[in-house]
């Protein structure tokens, strides 16, 4: 048997910390269905991702797979066909070590509903959730970037948005969802609860403002 290039004892709680932090997103109703994938880094050249076409309210450790940096798979199964934004992530930023996708109503009508190539959000208290943040008096601009299923070329548009400095906590893709990254996978989690909350403040605010 082949020796894997990663530690099985890393791989094992990965995939049990994915497995339950997918399903407190699922209760969030941030991931209905099949949608959405979450991984986290095992170590410089590999990462633990969802398997394509599971369940995330049913989701459990064998349900995650490993890949490399490229997207190949390292273990049996299908990856996440969106695997390529994960490992950009992990090849861009070094001391990243988590990265959560989610599908939920508030970012799917956001950037549906209203045009532009960002959602800005503004003078929350929440926002000191995020890290770098401290205080309410703050602006958290997220790009939006068109959805495609060149995910090839969507990686490579949001590594130059990166590099630009575009992207700092997350980005939304229009009519698809929200990625964010962190750290470790508590971080990241905590990351997503607070923008998740946010975005749907967002569109409670802009239904009754009429905007």
């Amino acid at each position: 048997m082949t020796e894997r290039p990663f530690s099985t004892a890393a791989y094992r709680e990965a995939s049990r910390a994915l497995a339950a932090t997918g399903q407190r997103i699922y209760q969030h109703g941030w991931s209905p269905a099949t949608s959405s994938n979450y991984s986290v880094r095992l170590n410089a050249t590999h990462a633990a991702i969802t398997r394509s076409g599971k369940d995330k309210g049913l989701l459990r450790e064998t349900d995650i797979m490993a890949v490399d940096m490229d997207g190949k798979p390292a273990t049996d199964g299908k990856p996440s066909a969106e695997t390529l934004l994960h490992t950009q992530v992990y090849r861009r930023l070094p001391d990243i070590g988590a990265v959560l996708h989610t599908h939920s109503h508030a970012s799917t009508v956001l950037t549906m509903h209203w045009p532009g190539n960002s959602i800005t959000l503004e003078g929350y208290e929440l926002l000191k959730a995020l890290e770098g943040y401290n205080t309410h008096e703050s602006r958290l601009v997220i790009p939006v970037f068109e959805n495609t299923q060149d995910i090839a070329a969507l990686a490579d548009d949001v590594d130059r948005a990166m590099a630009d400095g575009s992207i700092t906590h997350a980005y939304l893709i229009r009519g698809h969802g929200l990625y964010t990254w962190a750290g470790d996978l508590p971080t990241c989690y905590r990351q997503l609860e607070a923008l998740e909350t946010l975005l749907a403040i967002e569109l409670d605010r802009r239904r009754l403002s009429g905007v």
